[in-house]
């Protein structure tokens, strides 16, 4: 092969290269644009399931015991460059209850509320000497979402209806953390 050769086919080769970087830089930029559309989505779906959510709160821990004072949805703290948001936090003198909401409630999300529970003093110290308890919500609720949710303790409330109501039976007792300062 001649060099004339060599450096015509490096030249392709080169130019092929350039040709397949420049495909995955836009192919790069429709996967960001493609998963900004999707959080949007999410986003206005998670607070529209918000939405059924926040009216109900009061009367579904009422007729559970727990006369709720005061709602907050998407309570947020920083601590340390951290940062926690939860959906829906419902007030009173002895309890916080720290409420997850999700479009489609899965076990992952349950974890994830757990672990979330296990930080809430350190973001939220201003509930010292409150008992907190934690709830999921979801629209749909991926099959063993709801029974490990229920069995670590946490109250899960599903669609009824137009509304949302609590599914745990009446015996069930929620897992509360006392926190002190």
């Amino acid at each position: 092969m001649t060099d004339q050769k060599m450096a015509k086919n490096f030249q392709e080769i080169w130019n092929l290269f350039k040709e397949t970087d420049k495909r995955f830089k836009e192919t790069d930029q429709r996967l960001r644009e493609t998963n900004q559309r999707i959080e949007a989505i999410t986003g206005k779906w998670g607070r529209f399931v918000e939405g059924l959510l926040v009216p109900a709160v009061e009367r579904l821990f009422k007729d559970r015991g727990i006369e709720v004072e005061r709602v907050f949805q998407r309570a947020r703290a920083h601590k340390n460059g951290r940062q926690m948001e939860i959906d829906v936090l419902a007030v009173n003198q002895d309890y916080v209850v720290v409420i997850e909401v999700k479009s489609t409630l899965g076990v992952e999300d349950v974890k994830e509320h757990l672990k979330r529970l296990s930080q809430f003093k350190a973001f939220f110290p201003e509930y010292a000497n409150r008992k907190v308890i934690g709830a999921v919500a979801g629209i749909a609720i991926d099959e063993n979402a709801d029974r490990f949710a229920y069995k670590s303790g946490l109250f899960v409330i599903g669609q009824s209806g137009e509304t949302v109501r609590i599914l745990n039976d009446e015996k069930f007792i929620p897992r509360t953390l006392v926190i002190s300062p």
